[in-house]
């Protein structure tokens, strides 16, 4: 594709400005679908910290990392690590510094070169199946927050289908600029619609708890731990897939060099990111799409809007504003997102190849359901497992990822051809 700007070039201040401008319109609404995980009483602050930590991310990448104009969000990965974690009874003085074991782990593998080992493992089945896994574990939460409103559940219902299929149209027949901008738009003219048929907030969200930057005590727990390492593991799927899929898009060269400084950089990032009591960051791979339709691949354009995002850290009042969109309307955006999430797991299911045969399914089919039953289970049951296993054992995407690991290179594994 041919580019105005390459990803080493420089545009000038306007045009960098109108750029950055465009990819804020996506960093907020990724932050923003991410703190239904705040603690009690710590919403705004949380939020502010992961503007802060997302802003830093995103300028430390394009300066120093992969040097690739990506989006950093919170981790969809860590954020199931963390639902899966509290509802078994850890708070943050446990999951959090998970992940900052997570984040070492990620940075060592990176910097002593095992990342191409590691990948072997990840077949095209296997990367399919984390991705419609993330999406189904994700399915729990949405309900919850789409029925957040116990007095409004027939209109958030009606307001669910109808804002769903709106956005699904948006982005078919929007081009260019606007069709990166479904997600912001939605989330603007659908607070809007749905205050108008329910009733508008007369305060805005405050904290109860004074603010912390810092976690204040670190706990260890081993089943906890393993868990987030299954976690970073889909993380590294994540954030390879990404760089690598924009950095083939704009021809970027040095990729393996761009490769390992990225990976490192987002396993110090989180090992911040856990020490702050956060979700850590990860690159989203709808940038090419952001590129595409700006015809810029300047890796300088993301710092405008990095920039912007650590000011709306520094402003409680205005996360505190941004915090008004109800409930529904997130659940919502987010059910979106996790459908383009499946959508681009069956794409790329379709482009390799990865489910032609019956078996093919069931390796696909059966870790799904599996996360399914134990995302929904009832709390009776996972109490009966062993408290050091039920980290693992009662998280329903952890055991996703076990069951199609072992059914791909243990018991439906292909058989080599003999002669």
């Amino acid at each position: 594709m041919k580019l105005r700007f390459g990803v080493d070039e420089r545009p000038s201040w306007g045009a960098m400005l109108l750029y950055g401008l465009q990819w804020l319109m996506i960093c907020i609404p990724v932050v923003l679908t991410s703190t239904f995980v705040a603690p009690a009483g710590e919403t705004v602050f949380f939020t502010q910290k992961l503007f802060a930590v997302m802003g830093i991310t995103m300028i430390a990448q394009a300066l120093w990392g992969h040097r690739l104009p990506l989006v950093a969000g919170p981790a969809a990965v860590l954020l199931m690590g963390v639902l899966a974690a509290a509802g078994q009874g850890h708070d943050s003085s446990t999951i959090y510094p998970s992940m900052v074991v997570g984040g070492a782990l990620i940075a060592l593998l990176a910097a002593c070169g095992a990342l191409k080992h590691v990948q072997k493992i990840f077949t095209p089945r296997i990367v399919v199946s984390i991705l419609v896994l993330i999406s189904f574990t994700m399915s729990k939460p949405i309900v919850g927050m789409v029925f957040a409103d116990a007095a409004h559940q027939g209109t958030a219902l009606l307001f669910a289908f109808g804002c769903v299929i709106a956005m699904a149209t948006a982005n078919n027949l929007l081009r260019g600029v606007w069709k990166t901008m479904v997600v912001i738009i939605a989330m603007i003219f659908g607070s809007l619609i749905y205050y108008a048929a329910t009733e508008f907030p007369t305060h805005f969200v405050t904290d109860s708890v004074p603010a912390q930057l810092l976690l204040a005590d670190f706990n260890i727990d081993a089943g906890v731990v393993v868990a987030f390492l299954f976690c970073y593991i889909a993380l590294l799927i994540n954030e390879v897939g990404s760089v690598q899929s924009l950095g083939e898009f704009i021809e970027a060269e040095g990729m393996e060099r761009r490769q390992k400084r990225g990976m490192i950089l987002t396993g110090v990032m989180n090992i911040l990111s856990g020490a702050c009591g956060i979700v850590g960051p990860v690159d989203y791979s709808l940038s090419p799409g952001v590129v595409a339709s700006t015809s810029c691949g300047s890796r300088y354009t993301i710092i405008p809007a990095a920039v912007a995002m650590i000011a709306i850290a520094c402003v409680p009042d205005l996360v505190a504003i941004l915090l008004t969109i109800p409930q529904p309307v997130m659940g919502v955006v987010l059910l979106y997102l996790m459908a383009t999430q499946i959508a681009a797991g069956f794409h790329l299911m379709h482009e390799s190849g990865a489910s032609s045969t019956f078996k093919d399914g069931l390796v696909l089919g059966i870790p799904i359901m599996v996360t399914i039953i134990l995302s929904f289970a009832p709390q009776t049951a996972l109490a009966a497992i062993p408290s050091i296993l039920r980290p693992i054992a009662g998280n329903g995407f952890v055991m996703g990822i076990i069951v199609v690991l072992l059914l791909e290179h243990l018991f439906l594994r292909e058989k080599k051809k003999t002669e």
